[in-house]
């Protein structure tokens, strides 16, 4: 197995991709084991769900030996392959639960699509990416809606048609990483706390706010979509509790 999922005693959810030996590249039976085990994750009453890599770098992408295996293969069986890295984007796009990344090294081609699928990216100081898919003759297609999602269709335009390598300055300029440091560990841990410190129940719902909302027109059903989610959760349990230990100066039940 080169995936693993822990949960930790804040009852948050690390899946570890561990194939130092290839620089973390997948290959079907990685994409495999990523999908069971976020399948798994998004069935579990867990605060926060983080991806992470050993090693020196995040990810190399795809695996080359695999991709030269593809393309002995016909039309149909890249399809099918195709749909399994498809698969593997959605079901991580779409955990109900935070999802958090954490970038070191080089993550390039592939890798890409994983960090633009989750909700929030933090990325070692020195790291590079790379969208290198044409240096290849290839395309980042499976990836491209989650990345030009992230990174803006201006943005993609560059780096999906150069290949570019940029750095973690410019990925988060870009909208790809939310934050730079130089101590991943410790920027991971307070961010973590930070997720956990708030309603469990609000953080999940706000993550299903922005995905009803995004991109959707102002009008008379939005507005009263959103109107009818704050009323539902200020008569919820969780946000009784809140707005009670705010005025009772105390902390909330979740945080004891």
């Amino acid at each position: 197995m080169s995936v693993t999922l822990q949960i930790t005693k804040s009852n948050v959810a690390v899946l570890v991709l561990s194939r130092v030996e290839k620089r973390n590249a997948f290959n079907s039976e990685v994409i495999h084991e990523l999908i069971q085990c976020i399948e798994h994750a998004n069935t579990l009453d867990i605060r926060a769900l983080v991806l992470k890599t050993e090693g020196k770098h995040f990810s190399a992408g795809a695996d080359l030996a695999w991709m030269k295996s593809m393309a002995d293969n016909n039309y149909a069986d890249n399809l099918a392959d195709s749909m399994q890295l498809a698969k593997l984007m959605q079901v991580l796009a779409t955990s109900p639960h935070p999802t958090v990344c954490a970038v070191q090294g080089a993550a390039f081609g592939g890798a890409l699509g994983l960090i633009a699928c989750c909700d929030i990216t933090l990325s070692k100081d020195d790291a590079q990416f790379c969208l290198s898919e044409v240096k290849l003759g290839l395309i980042p297609a499976v990836i491209s809606p989650y990345v030009i999602k992230a990174i803006g269709e201006r943005a993609a335009r560059r780096y999906f048609l150069t290949a570019e390598v940029f750095d973690a300055h410019t990925a988060k300029q870009l909208g790809l990483v939310h934050q730079v440091t130089g101590n991943l560990d410790c920027a991971l841990d307070n961010l973590l706390q930070t997720l956990i410190d708030n309603g469990p129940v609000a953080v999940k719902a706000a993550k299903s706010l922005i995905n009803d909302v995004a991109n959707k027109p102002i009008n008379d059903e939005l507005i009263e979509l959103t109107a009818e989610r704050i009323a539902n959760i200020r008569v919820s349990d969780e946000g009784q509790e809140g707005l009670s230990a705010f005025f009772d100066k105390r902390p909330p039940a979740w945080q004891l």
